[in-house]
């Protein structure tokens, strides 16, 4: 006979489950609506890092399910504090990671009345999140959890919301623990490996794109030698560069913001296209130009974990409905031809992308972000690299080299204020690695509050942060459609490395080329979070154009059109 559970509040049941499914760690700012939640974690191991505003704290969850393929998981107290997390949840849906956001609610004998701080999660969050659900009972604390657990992880991945009602935390019930939940993988069939198998071989140009969630390393070295073994050039989708080594002879470029024209002249050349995980949105698609629609004009494979992706936009030629994990594992056994007739190809891919890469060009003004990238170069290929969004970042993502998983954290969805508390997440939980959040001015101040949480606990990042005085990207835009009339751009900024030292970090300026990789060192070798303010000019304003060469080409278009 099985032993009859002891009872347990529905704060004690929903820590345990939490342990039970392997999670040593979560982030959140606390509430009153949680409280028998934060008295429960006290008494066990769980490190529950305090943040200082909820948007950071779910950005740290989402670094962490990115990281790990297990939900990063994320506390947070009921209205603001649940409409700041917000972005976090945004950013796990558009980049599929799996996340759980859990959020106090009001007791359930207030509901509907308006009562304080009160939201109806399952409106707001219906469209945002992969499932929205409030606990009612505190006996369904481990059918729901484990349920949470599931749907964050399969198929494709993404947030969670769980609210949880401040009395049902209180409430007593005697109910066993769910199993641990490990995610279905979705396995290709030998038939669709045969198929894939016979469009390689009679290919002349074949290229594989790698995107999406999913993956680890060991998926990682499976796919480097399927690409050694039938001499592909490989390229990733935006801002999943650490999919596959850059340093590979393979590797052919990122498709992304600012793309290499002769990567997409590629791509369209290519007579059978692989896209591996990935869901061809936007960004990767380049505006939904890149293949025709519904049916690309080459042979097209696409694989996905999620078969509602299979055929959203594309009609592939042949559609998988497999994990990228399991999916790569079934490459083994795929054959290549007794001659490949492609190598040529290859090596060309490779040459473009080197030619396009290799040396960072000059920039105006006396600081150098071509230092910056050769200095990020040399650091240890695990160091993971953070970023949010801005024009900086493409300094970033066309000339560093992303050679490791989990070398890269940046958000797909384009959320500012991602890079500061995703390499405090990733030091957290990779405390042997090195973590570099790089920021521009405006986006380091979107969550540059986390700063203290990263003093507070002593995790020893290092930020740089890359202020121009301007919201760059949007005035990069001001630029080209309404130049000379900049209104709403402008930054007034303080003293970043003055800020890093009144929370208790180690901060230093840098306005000069020759100063900044000492200024780096520096920081690094602190052992303390770190701040390095580096003074960009504004005329600085992406590796192709200055400010006043995008002005004037602007005038001169506006002027003959």
């Amino acid at each position: 006979m099985s032993k009859t559970p002891l009872p347990r509040t529905g704060a004690r049941i929903l820590v345990d489950a939490l342990i039970a499914n392997g999670v040593t760690r979560a982030f959140g700012v606390p509430g009153e609506s949680y409280l028998d939640v934060l008295d429960a974690m006290a008494d066990t191991a769980l490190d529950f890092v305090v943040c200082r505003q909820e948007g950071g704290a779910a950005m740290m969850a989402e670094a962490v399910g990115k990281l790990t393929g297990r939900p990063g998981i994320c506390f947070v107290t009921r209205g603001p504090g649940v409409t700041n997390a917000s972005a976090g949840v945004h950013i796990a849906e558009q980049d599929s990671t799996p996340m759980i956001l859990f959020v106090g609610q009001i007791g359930r004998s207030m509901r509907g009345r308006g009562a304080f701080q009160e939201v109806d999660y399952r409106a707001v969050f219906g469209t945002l999140a992969k499932w929205a659900v409030e606990i009612d009972e505190a006996a369904r604390i481990p059918e729901i959890v484990a349920r949470a657990f599931r749907v964050a992880m399969q198929g494709r991945p993404g947030p969670v919301v769980v609210a949880l009602p401040e009395d049902m935390l209180a409430e007593v019930a005697s109910v066993p623990d769910a199993p641990p939940v490990e995610p279905a993988e979705t396995w290709p069939g030998l038939t669709d490996m045969m198929r894939l198998q016979k469009l390689l071989w009679s290919a002349e140009r074949p290229i594989l794109m790698l995107g999406g969630s999913r993956w680890n390393a060991n998926a990682m070295a499976s796919v480097k030698r399927f690409a050694e073994r039938f001499d592909l050039p490989v390229c990733a989708s935006f801002r999943r560069q650490m999919l596959f080594p850059e340093d590979h002879a393979s590797y052919a470029g990122d498709v992304g913001f600012g793309i290499n024209p002769k990567l997409v002249a590629r791509l369209k050349q290519a007579d059978l296209v692989i896209a591996l995980g990935g869901r061809l949105s936007e960004v990767p698609s380049q505006g939904y130009t890149l293949f025709d629609i519904p049916s690309p004009a080459m042979n097209f494979v696409h694989i996905h974990a999620d078969p509602e992706e299979l055929g959203r936009v594309y009609q592939p030629t042949l559609a998988i409905n497999a994990s990228p994990a399991a999916f790569a594992a079934a490459l083994e056994g795929v054959q290549p031809p007794n001659a490949i007739g492609w190598r040529a190809w290859r090596e060309a891919a490779r040459a473009d992308y080197l030619a396009w890469t290799e040396e960072p060009p000059a920039n105006p003004g006396p600081v150098q972000m071509a230092t910056l990238v050769k200095w990020l170069r040399d650091l240890p290929v695990d160091s993971t690299i953070c970023n949010g969004a801005g024009n900086f970042a493409i300094w970033l993502h066309r000339f560093h080299r992303f050679c490791a998983f989990g070398s890269q954290l940046a958000p797909t969805s384009g959320s500012m204020g991602y890079g500061l508390p995703a390499a405090i997440a990733a030091k957290r939980t990779r405390p042997d690695h090195l973590a570099v959040a790089v920021c521009g001015d405006g986006d380091f101040l979107m969550t540059g509050q986390e700063f203290a949480t990263a003093v507070q606990y002593e995790v020893p990042i290092l930020a740089v942060v890359v202020d121009n005085g301007m919201y760059g990207t949007i005035r990069m835009h001001q630029e080209r459609e309404y130049p000379t009339r900049v209104f709403g751009t402008s930054l007034k900024n303080p003293d970043f490395a003055a800020y890093a030292r009144a929370f208790g970090g180690f901060g230093i300026t840098v306005q000069r080329d020759e100063e900044l990789v000492p200024a780096l060192e520096a920081a690094r070798a602190s052992g303390m979070p770190a701040i390095v303010h580096m003074k960009l000019d504004p005329e600085a304003l992406s590796p192709t154009t200055s400010l006043t060469a995008l002005r004037e080409k602007s005038l001169a278009a506006q002027a003959k059109g």
